[in-house]
């Protein structure tokens, strides 16, 4: 009993209700694939939705808890994906079974992911505001570009490379892991949704610790009134670079878990417009809320497929839908009842109407 009014104190509150609707959304979908109430389309959207999903929540990160805008976050995913796409393939030429594989690829692209995103907030943080938006989005593009140049192949000498044009020389039995322009090609496919499932938890995890924690209270802090904050002593320039690497990390994670659910795709899949979407799960889920960020990123995900049967009109209907949303959660009446109604639900059994 203590236990459960520990987990549903004011404090913890969120997060048991972040984890209650990620874990009650993984038993329904379990019980209607296992009875065959789920369709192949909605079945094949599962491991999308949970990496977009642990994206989403590390921008949340970095833009609601943090208040840094950045719109490079599917670059640090493309690191992770393309990453992961490598290490797969040594690891299964080392004869390596596919859950061991995905969860060191998963590992391995969020390291990279993160030491980039070290790199980068280097100079990044050393912005504000539209310029270190435009700088991260400067980013993002660039690795794409990158990308789009590389060329990587593996044989039994091991790994090849080659920059812009295709040199390389593999002995028979070969195979290019990265094909410029083309992409990843040939991937041996490992994401599970239970995987993914997995992984939401772990960065619900990872984020409700760090916002709890000193370090969060610090990155808060910073974000609320930086001058305030470096006159008590906190070093602003590493609580937000914590915040930009962790954001990072989560990015990688998914970009390994997206990469690992296809059998082939291009870098310009995690494009600028890829970014402006997690910005948006981020935004209609509300800045700093994970649970709605989480529920945001499913039905956002999930709804262009749900619309495709009107063709050419669906994503008419889609930008429809988000305009209206916006609307709706801008709205200060509406806002007002909603904390009424929260405030009502919240209050203390035997406390007065009025307190």
């Amino acid at each position: 009993m203590k236990f459960i009014k520990a987990l549903w104190n004011p404090k913890l509150r969120s997060r048991t209700i972040s984890y209650l609707v990620v874990v009650a959304a993984y038993i329904l979908l379990q019980v209607m694939m296992a009875t065959g109430n789920l369709s192949r389309l909605f079945t094949s959207l599962l491991v999308p939705v949970t990496a977009y999903t642990v994206a989403a929540i590390g921008l949340n990160l970095n833009v609601g808890i943090s208040g840094e805008l950045n719109l490079g976050q599917a670059g640090f995913m493309s690191i992770g994906a393309f990453t992961a796409v490598v290490v797969s393939a040594l690891l299964e030429g080392a004869g390596v079974g596919a859950l061991l594989r995905l969860a060191i690829c998963i590992a391995t692209g969020a390291l990279m992911a993160a030491v980039m995103g070290w790199l980068i907030s280097i100079p990044v943080l050393k912005l504000r505001g539209d310029y270190l938006a435009i700088v991260t989005l400067a980013f993002g593009q660039i690795i794409m570009s990158l990308i789009n140049n590389v060329y990587v192949g593996l044989d039994p000498k091991g790994l090849h490379f080659a920059f812009v044009t295709n040199t390389i020389q593999m002995e028979p039995g070969g195979k290019l892991l990265i094909s410029g322009p083309m992409g990843a090609t040939g991937v041996s496919t490992a994401s599970t949704f239970t995987a993914g499932f997995l992984l939401i938890l772990i960065a619900l995890a990872v984020v409700y610790n760090l916002m709890y924690s000193r370090n969060g209270r610090a990155i808060m802090a910073s974000r609320d009134n930086r001058i305030a904050a470096e006159s008590v002593g906190i070093k602003v320039s590493q609580a937000k670079t914590l915040a930009f690497v962790t954001a990072s990390c989560l990015a990688g994670a998914a970009g390994a878990l997206y990469a690992l659910n296809y059998s082939s795709f291009a870098a310009t899949k995690f494009d600028f417009n890829n970014s402006i979407l997690l910005l948006v799960y981020v935004v209609l889920g509300g800045l700093g809320n994970m649970t709605g960020t989480v529920i945001a990123t499913a039905l956002l995900v999930v709804l262009p497929e749900m619309l495709r049967f009107l063709q050419n009109y669906r994503m008419l209907i889609y930008a429809i839908v988000l305009i209206v949303i916006m609307l709706v959660s801008n709205n200060e009446y509406l806002r007002l009842k909603m904390q009424q109604l929260k405030t009502k639900l919240t209050r203390k059994k035997g406390a007065p109407a009025n307190e």
